[in-house]
């Protein structure tokens, strides 16, 4: 019998953001190879959610912000224009183009949004649970973060 899904959405707490990365570009572990091949650790933290997402090029996602959720997304196929900055804060985003293979994280209380250049597919490892009334009451949506084009600031 399938157990019940946790729907709930817990506090944040100090000893959670101990834990989290310091930057938007994750530094994975080096990986476990052998005969068979490898495997590559991607997050080592409790979460409630893995969705995969293709996404067409030239399109745009998020322009959100997550009261307590988190994620981690890793680049399986294709390119991600990310744009960031904290919630409240009337700067220029700052964009940070993250490539096939490697992963980037976006805290809590971040307004984000993400451009496709090419088509792209990517894993979301998420804290909270993506179930649609969870997500919807954890998640702020914003006018369009991504400035117009041919800005340039970008970050590492």
């Amino acid at each position: 019998m399938a157990r019940p899904l946790d729907r709930t959405i817990a506090p944040l707490t100090e000893a959670e953001k101990a834990h989290w990365p310091q930057g938007v570009v994750v530094q994975m572990e080096k990986a476990h190879a052998d005969e068979r091949g490898e495997i590559q650790p991607l997050v080592d933290l409790p979460m409630k959610s893995c969705v995969l997402i293709h996404s067409r090029a030239g399109t745009v996602r998020a322009n959100h912000y997550h009261k307590t959720d988190w994620h981690f997304c890793y680049v399986l196929s294709g390119r991600i224009e990310y744009w960031h900055r904290p919630v409240g804060n009337k700067d220029k985003p700052r964009k940070v183009v993250i490539k096939e293979g490697q992963t980037f994280f976006t805290p809590p209380m971040v307004e984000h949004a993400m451009v496709f250049p090419v088509d792209t597919s990517f894993l979301t490892l998420g804290r909270n649970s993506r179930a649609q009334e969870v997500y919807e009451a954890d998640v702020v949506r914003v006018p369009n973060i991504v400035p117009r084009p041919g800005a340039t600031r970008s970050t590492a």
